[in-house]
Parts: structure tokens; C-alpha cells; sequence
């Protein structure tokens, strides 16, 4: 018998616990190893410590260091295959200001069509 294929990984940046735990819980139920954090600092170290996270959502707006375009940059340098989805429902950034191949979704969103993109980019 083959191996099993490990479950996709995602991480969920977004510092609201309600909107992080429904996205989490909307991932896991569509077979995804979901990781969380609250703001750009501690995806940092989620993100080194777990190189199988093929997929950041984060949002723009949220406490700490940086925001979630400059995470998004950060993540596009160190990790370039990393699919990146970037969320805001009160910002809209110019495509100038995202990373190479970063989508842009305003809130609310569905996540079913962030899983299709996600689907299709992998």
C-alpha cells in the first residue's frame, strides 16, 4: 500500500477570533492542516517552524510589526511558492502594492471561492 498524502496546510492570519476560528473551521472541513495567528509576528514563526504551509490568508489590518501586505511581501520573499491570499474589508490595495501572484479579496468573502483559487494554484 502507498503512503498517504499528508493534508494540505494552510495558515489563517486574521487578529477577529471569530472570523480566524470560522475560516479555520471551514478549511479543516475541507481537508486542510490549518494553522492560525493573530497577527504578522507570530505567522513568522509558525511559517519557519512549518514548511509544509502551502497557503497564507491574512489580513491587512491587524496589531504588531507589520500589516498583513508586508507580511504577505515578506512571505512571497522567503517563500515564493507560497500561495498568498490577502483580506481586507476596509482597505483596497492598488495590485501595485501586493506581492507577485497574491490575490486580493475584500470582506466578507466566501472562502469557497478562496479554496477554488487556492485549488486551482496548486
Amino acid at each position: 500500500m502507498g503512503q498517504a498524502v499528508p493534508p494540505r496546510a494552510i495558515l489563517i492570519v486574521e487578529d477577529e477570533p471569530i472570523i480566524r476560528h470560522d475560516l479555520m473551521d471551514f478549511f479543516e472541513d475541507h481537508g486542510f492542516r490549518v494553522f492560525e495567528a493573530s497577527g504578522a509576528d507570530e505567522a513568522i514563526e509558525i511559517l519557519a517552524a512549518n514548511p509544509a504551509i502551502e497557503a497564507v490568508l491574512t489580513d491587512i489590518q491587524m496589531p504588531g510589526s507589520m500589516d498583513g501586505i508586508r507580511l504577505a511581501h515578506f512571505v512571497r520573499d522567503r517563500y515564493p511558492p507560497t500561495i498568498l491570499i490577502v483580506a481586507s474589508g476596509a482597505v483596497k490595495p492598488r495590485a501595485s502594492e501586493l506581492p507577485e501572484r497574491a490575490m486580493f479579496v475584500s470582506k466578507p468573502f466566501d472562502p469557497r471561492s478562496v479554496l477554488r483559487e487556492i485549488d486551482r494554484l496548486s
